[in-house]
């Protein structure tokens, strides 16, 4: 009887680290910014119909990169999770806390016990009504859940990315002049920044609506950009 071939523990964690981060590095980032109006989120994306960012709730909003079969996933189950709570208790208990604690129990039991982990980095952020601070959630592949101040980058160039975006960030300024920013830290100095239909961008804006998800189409995307 050959004996079984054994790997140290800490080895398997660094390689399933390493396959996670290369997946996610594959796809391209993504960057939610406060504005003066709420917050921003905003993905490099040509697809029209696979989209990395959308509603989860009233005022809470769901973003992801990496392998969007995944994220995908995970969004659905989000959505089925606040409909539940809000239908079950009320609809003041769904919030992003406890949505983010969730992914981010269910990020790291996929980590440490299944033999693949999931390629994905998720961002959950919510606009309050009226009654706290706009709350961002970037939950990693492994589970390791962060809350953001101000803004948060996603992706596998995300280091690159949040130095380019802190130059001049801040909270009170207008949609476009986030929009821009956004979009040229996630350019860089090597290439040609996106135009509107290679982005996907959408708003959390309290409009007076319980409602607060808008997605920006490209017409509009082209005449913030412009200024």
């Amino acid at each position: 009887m050959s004996m079984p071939f054994y790997v140290a523990p800490e080895q398997v964690m660094k390689d399933r680290a390493e396959y996670a981060q290369k997946g996610i590095a594959r796809g391209r980032s993504l960057v939610a910014t406060l504005y003066d109006r709420g917050i921003l989120l905003v993905a490099e994306n040509p697809s029209s119909s696979l989209h990395k960012i959308s509603e989860i709730y009233d005022r809470i909003a769901f973003a992801g990169v990496g392998k969007f079969n995944e994220y995908d996933q995970l969004r659905v189950a989000g959505v089925r999770h606040a409909d539940t709570k809000g239908y079950a208790f009320s609809r003041q208990d769904v919030d992003a806390r406890s949505l983010a604690n969730l992914y981010a129990q269910f990020l790291g039991n996929v980590f440490t016990h299944e033999l693949k982990p999931m390629e994905v980095e998720i961002l959950v952020a919510e606009l309050p009504d009226g009654r706290g601070t706009p709350q961002l959630f970037r939950i990693a592949y492994e589970g390791t859940i962060t809350d953001e101040v101000d803004y948060a980058v996603l992706g596998g160039d995300a280091d690159a990315i949040r130095l380019r975006f802190a130059e001049g960030a801040r909270t009170d300024w207008s949609l476009g002049e986030a929009l821009r920013q956004a979009v040229s830290a996630l350019a860089g100095p090597d290439r040609v920044a996106s135009n509107a239909a290679d982005l996907e961008v959408a708003v959390l804006a309290d409009v007076g609506v319980r409602r607060t998800f808008r997605r920006l189409d490209d017409e509009e995307v082209a005449r913030l950009l412009e200024g």
